[in-house]
């Protein structure tokens, strides 16, 4: 089955000592695509990386790249035989050597790279757009720049596997979100396999083409981020991806649930009993005001980000939820407002 991705991680277990934090964890990756691992502090994120990366062994499963075990219960492939290159959250660059200086490091230890050396520098230089830079030391650089030194230095081996833990969490919001993007159109361009950790969602959904959600050392789902915004395969995932209340209901029908908002329809079904009581997402997006409609609500809270307004509603039965509209419909906080539901999607989950 590896034979056909470049990456194929099976029912890893791993840890420290006898403490287990990651439990029985399988994925897979293509040549060329990005993922990225998710979840709340001290899931277990940076731990898999460090097992992928060679840093520690595995306790169980194994870990495929390109069809060689890196590791196993029996076999743990040090890092500098596995052809994965790594990007840390320091940038762990050479203060003393130029920008020039800590790209080419990466190659010197590298068989068959060190005669093109001075091509690959080119290269690097070029696609991170330090080329003006390159006599520079990293002190005399911005913080995303040095992220972009740090960046070059790992791609530079041409590895078949890119790390990054935590790589823009030292910059500010505005660099971090426009640098994520960059490097995305990097690893892209280089076709560059590449697994990010992060604990910021957005930054995650806008770099990968897969996003795995770890909750206390267990894969909870990997997905697109798309599917894991609307597809949520439990309840954690639908509460951590994005934003959104979880309202009562009862069932109907199979695609039909009756909830204090009204009536549900979607595009799926589920197998459980009419009468039967659940529970379902709710979306800041599934909400729009409607001067028509019957269903009110009190403006409780109101968050203005532009093009839109995020606001909090309090409903005559005191639950709360979210609705995200254009923020010419200004409505003041306090006012009672009229609601109406415009959701098509249908995820719930039994109670």
């Amino acid at each position: 089955m590896s034979d056909h991705f470049l990456l194929q991680a099976s029912n890893v277990s791993c840890g420290y000592s006898d403490t287990c934090v990651i439990e029985d964890i399988s994925f897979h990756l293509n040549h060329g695509e990005i993922a990225s691992l998710l979840g709340p502090s001290g899931c277990g994120k940076t731990t898999l990386l460090r097992v992928l990366a060679g840093f520690q062994p595995v306790f169980s499963g194994s870990i495929e790249l390109n069809g060689k075990v890196l590791s196993s219960e029996m076999v743990t492939l040090p890092p500098e035989k596995r052809q994965v290159g790594m990007v840390f959250q320091d940038y762990a660059l050479f203060p003393h050597m130029t920008v020039a200086q800590n790209i080419r490091f990466g190659l010197t230890k590298s068989n068959g790279k060190l005669a093109q050396a001075d091509v690959i520098l080119s290269e690097m230089l070029e696609l991170t757009g330090l080329s003006p830079y390159a006599n520079a030391y990293p002190h005399e650089l911005s913080g995303g720049q040095q992220q972009r030194v740090a960046l070059a230095r790992a791609l530079a081996p041409d590895p078949l596997l890119l790390l990054m833990d935590e790589p823009f969490s030292n910059l500010d919001a505005e660099l971090r979100s426009r640098l994520s993007l960059d490097v995305r159109d990097i690893l892209k361009k280089r076709g560059t396999t590449a697994i990010l950790v992060t604990h910021d969602q957005n930054e995650a959904f806008a770099m990968a083409d897969h996003v795995g959600i770890i909750h206390n050392g267990k894969l909870q789902q990997w997905d697109t981020p798309y599917n894991l915004y609307h597809e949520p395969s439990n309840r954690f995932v639908a509460n951590f991806v994005g934003r959104g209340v979880l309202i009562p209901g009862s069932i109907i029908e199979p695609d039909c649930i009756k909830t204090e908002l009204g009536k549900i329809s979607g595009d799926r079904a589920y197998p459980w009993k009419q009468g039967e009581l659940v529970e379902v997402l709710i979306r800041p997006d599934d909400i729009v005001f409607d001067a028509d409609s019957q269903l009110t609500a009190k403006v409780i809270d109101k968050v203005f980000a532009g093009s839109s307004t995020l606001y909090r509603l309090l409903l005559p039965s005191n639950r709360k939820l979210e609705i995200l509209a254009p923020s010419h419909q200004d409505y003041p906080v306090t006012s009672e407002v009229n609601i109406r539901l415009a959701a098509d999607h249908l995820i719930a989950f039994r109670i």
